[in-house]
């Protein structure tokens, strides 16, 4: 653990149950630092947050507070704070009584929790509010509150469980510029979960998105929006245009089927990758010579700040731009995309892989049922192997009793002229397929894969 380091997560594991909720988790945060843990709901990042605080054990792995084990202390004998989303004030006590409480039960004596609540009230912005009642105060007031209660006992880290989540639009804004001023006043490490990416992005010096229990990517909020490492990270964090591309050779890549020169290199040559684009990197104006290609606006929406339009080009691929100048449905327009805008992914996969069992002649099972197959020859009989299935290939069924399986939409990603999607099983599998038909996520589907789509081979 290095010096400047305060927290140090360590493969940590949790489950309830048959659920696994995090999933060989390991992170390190720096002294004074503010790092915000995104994700979507179901993501894990409250979990790690409680694990932290002392609320949730582990089933595996370890914590550390500047290299002590954290995990042996009780959670009211740790030097960290947690402020929660529906702030968990005391109705019966005042503003002063709720945010001396700590103090009182460590036996502080009287002028010290005067000096100290005083304290927080003014940073805190509620020096004139330390006998109202809680009850009648605003979202935003109590928010305060529930934040001064924290910090007045000077914790080394302060835990907050989406914060902000409860509040309306303005105030939530107001409330993250008064939270960032905080944490530069306090100089403690904040550790903030969120599943508000424009939040993440405002508040952090550092930001971890994670999704199914796993750390999809840990960087600045710039190299997070700029340098996404993967298509979950690009969508989920702003918005993205995300296209099936091919590395022909070092700063040479091909999609949406035209070629374009990047800044991207390493990758090898004729290597399928993803492409990012975000919308308002891509200029667009009348269609005229200078454009690298053009198309038609198929879409038009007034955004406040800038104007969003979807521009189907002539290759039959949709294109989200944003520019503050307004081109209506209808419009000829022409598009030019610079090398360094165009950002390039390696694919975390190229087709499904399944783990699969030889059954007979003509049949495997994987995915807890058995599929039939042109032939298993070369195979023997009970042998361990791997099937691989181009994302294409998989069918998606309404009928639920049509397939051999029943699948979970979990995650949907528009690629430009298909969606490409992610569903799990109820054995908890994932399986990955592209379609043109529009399905909404947690929608539960019947799988189906013909015989001659799937192929076999040795591990």
């Amino acid at each position: 653990m290095s010096n400047n380091s305060i927290i140090s997560v360590c493969g940590v594991t949790k489950r309830f149950g048959d659920n696994l909720i995090l999933d060989n988790v390991s992170l390190k945060i720096d002294r004074g630092e503010f790092v915000t843990i995104l994700g979507p709901s179901g993501c894990g990042k409250t979990t790690l947050l409680r694990i932290i605080a002392g609320f949730l054990d582990v089933n595996q792995g370890e914590v550390k507070l500047e290299g002590k084990d954290l995990l042996s202390i009780p959670p009211h004998k740790r030097p960290v704070n947690t402020v929660f989303q529906k702030y968990a004030l005391f109705p019966h006590l005042n503003v002063y009584d709720n945010i001396a409480f700590g103090l009182k039960i460590k036996r502080v004596d009287g002028d010290t929790i005067d000096r100290e609540v005083a304290r927080v009230l003014k940073m805190t912005g509620l020096s004139d509010y330390e006998h109202r009642d809680i009850d009648s105060l605003s979202g935003g007031q109590q928010q305060r509150v529930a934040i001064a209660r924290a910090i007045v006992n000077k914790p080394k880290v302060l835990l907050l469980d989406e914060p902000l989540a409860a509040l309306d639009l303005k105030m939530r804004k107001d409330m993250q510029m008064e939270l960032k001023q905080m944490h530069r006043d306090l100089g403690i490490t904040f550790i903030y979960v969120t599943h508000d990416q424009e939040e993440a992005l405002t508040l952090s010096d550092t930001i971890v998105v994670m999704n199914n229990g796993v750390i999809q990517q840990i960087g600045s909020p710039t190299d997070i929006y700029n340098e996404p490492v993967n298509s979950f990270v690009a969508d989920f964090i702003g918005e993205s245009n995300i296209f099936n591309g091919v590395m022909l050779c070092d700063k040479r890549v091909k999609f949406i089927d035209l070629e374009f020169d990047c800044v991207d290199e390493g990758f090898g040559d004729n290597v399928l990758v993803d492409v990012v684009l975000r919308p308002e990197d891509i200029y667009i104006f009348p269609a005229n010579k200078s454009a690298m290609f053009s198309g038609k606006v198929i879409s038009s929406i007034f955004k406040g700040v800038h104007n969003e339009m979807v521009v189907k080009t002539e290759n039959g691929f949709e294109v989200v731009v944003q520019d503050y100048n307004h081109f209506g449905v209808g419009e000829e327009v022409g598009l030019l995309i610079k090398p360094n805008d165009i950002h390039v992914m390696r694919k975390e996969r190229v087709c499904n892989t399944f783990e699969a069992t030889v059954i007979d002649e003509t049949h495997v099972e994987f995915l807890g049922v058995q599929f039939e197959c042109l032939s298993t020859d070369g195979f023997e009989r009970g042998e361990q192997i791997l099937v691989d299935v181009d994302f294409d290939k998989v069918e998606m069924l309404d009928d639920l009793d049509a397939g051999l399986i029943n699948a979970n939409v979990t995650f949907i990603l528009y690629k430009g002229d298909h969606y490409h999607l992610t569903l799990v099983t109820d054995d908890k599998e994932s399986i990955w397929l592209d379609t043109n038909d529009v399905y909404d996520d947690g929608d539960m589907v019947g799988i189906a894969i013909a015989k001659e789509n799937i192929k076999l081979k040795r591990r």
